[in-house]
C-alpha cells in the first residue's frame, strides 16, 4: 500500500507497491532486518523469517530482549535488500547498485497457538534450507514453549528497484573510461558435514551438482 511512510522520497520512479513484486522480493530474500527504537535508543536487528500470505513471520528466544521489546506491539520498520549488479559509469558520482528491495511499516502480532508456532517455524526452516524440515528431530514441547513467533501484516509496504546500465552525464559519453554492470548474486556452495556427519550420505536437497 502507498502511504506517506511508503513513497521515498527520492527517484520514486523506482517505487513499487503490487503485491506480487514485493512477496517476491520477500521470498528470495534469507533475512530482514528490523529496526525499532525503546526510550529514544534506536535498534537493528538482522532476523531469518519467511512469508505466508500477506504477513512476515520471525522467530526467538522468549528471553531475547529484541523479541520482548517488540511483541508488545511498538512501531517497527522492515527492510529486505537483494543486491544484483554494481554499476560503474564513468564518473564516482554517477556510480550506483543494481537492486530489489523492501520497506514495511507493521507492529508485532504473537503467534500463540502451538500448531501455528510450529508451522511458522516450519516455514522459515524451509526456506533457508528447502525440504530440511521432514529430515529433522520432532520439535519438543519445551522448544515450542522457549520460542516466540512475531507476525508483521505486509500492508503497509512498498518495493524499490533499479535495473539497468549507468546514468552518465551527457558530457562524459564519449570519455574513454570502461563503464557498465558488474552482476552479483548469492551461491549455495557445497555443504561441509561436521564430525558426526563425514560417514552420511549428502541430503539429495543439499547437493548443488
Amino acid at each position: 500500500m502507498q502511504t506517506q511512510r511508503t513513497t521515498p522520497s527520492r527517484s520514486a520512479k523506482r517505487a513499487h507497491y503490487e503485491a506480487e513484486t514485493i512477496y517476491s522480493i520477500l521470498d528470495e530474500a534469507l533475512y530482514c532486518t528490523i529496526s525499532y527504537a525503546v526510550d529514544g535508543q534506536p535498534w537493528s536487528l538482522p532476523t531469518a523469517f519467511a512469508r505466508e500470505d500477506d504477513r512476515l513471520l520471525i522467530h526467538g528466544s522468549v528471553g531475547s530482549h529484541f523479541i520482548r521489546e517488540v511483541e508488545k506491539g511498538i512501531p517497527v520498520c522492515i527492510s529486505v535488500t537483494l543486491l544484483d549488479g554494481l554499476v560503474l559509469a564513468k564518473s564516482g558520482f554517477s556510480h550506483s547498485v543494481n537492486y530489489r528491495s523492501v520497506v514495511v511499516f507493521a507492529t508485532a502480532e504473537k503467534v500463540e497457538a502451538y500448531d501455528e508456532k510450529v508451522n511458522a517455524l516450519v516455514l522459515i526452516t524451509n526456506k533457508l534450507i528447502p525440504n530440511r524440515w521432514p529430515d529433522l528431530r520432532k520439535e519438543t514441547e519445551s522448544e515450542i514453549r522457549k520460542t516466540t513467533v512475531l507476525a508483521f501484516s505486509l500492508e503497509e509496504a512498498s518495493a524499490k528497484i533499479r535495473t539497468g546500465d549507468p546514468k552518465d552525464e551527457p558530457e562524459d559519453a564519449n570519455l574513454p573510461i570502461w563503464s557498465g554492470v558488474i552482476p552479483l548474486e548469492t551461491v549455495r556452495l557445497a555443504a561441509i558435514p561436521d564430525a558426526s556427519s563425514t560417514a552420511l550420505p549428502l541430503p539429495h536437497y543439499l547437493r548443488t551438482d
